[in-house]
């Protein structure tokens, strides 16, 4: 199954997926940085980048979503994708919460709680990374239908694979 939004032959949603991914992650582990050394630009760094984050993230959200839309109904992919998508909503709520509680700390430190919901909106991340690996490779969601080791490249014109010119003998 073609995925909805493509770029020069390849799906969008996985390209934009790991930079909110790497960024959340990499946020909070500023933030633990901030809360061990008490260093004020670990807890600024990790401030903007769960800033940058989330914006990926709301970018990512609207390529998955329209890529589900293309799952046909009534079928497990159709409902891993709702969960992967639900849980990743998840994420981005948590996120914006610790996110909108530090807005106005001085140089935006986080607080145990906020510090609390980044670590629980990483490991529901993960669940959700997982769901979404089950969707392209066990379930072959987003996957081209011509897709094999030998497959032309994705920017290449279309060609056709060659009609067998097998000679018997006789």
């Amino acid at each position: 199954m073609h995925a909805r939004i493509r770029v020069l032959g390849h799906p969008v949603h996985p390209m934009l997926v790991m930079f909110p991914a790497a960024l959340l992650v990499t946020g909070t582990i500023f933030d633990l940085l901030w809360l061990v050394s008490d260093n004020a630009v670990f807890g600024e760094v990790g401030f903007w980048t769960i800033s940058v984050g989330i914006i990926g993230g709301v970018l990512a959200a609207l390529t998955g979503f329209a890529d589900w839309t293309k799952i046909p109904d009534g079928t497990r992919a159709k409902r891993v994708g709702r969960l992967h998508g639900l849980l990743n909503a998840v994420v981005m709520v948590l996120f914006a919460v610790a996110w909108f509680v530090r807005v106005d700390n001085v140089g935006h430190a986080v607080g145990g709680g906020a510090f609390v919901l980044e670590v629980l909106a990483v490991l529901v991340a993960g669940g959700a990374a997982w769901l979404g690996g089950e969707l392209v490779d066990r379930l072959g969601i987003g996957v081209d239908p011509d897709a094999h080791p030998d497959a032309p490249s994705s920017v290449a014109p279309r060609q056709r694979r060659p009609a067998d010119t097998t000679v018997t003998q006789p």
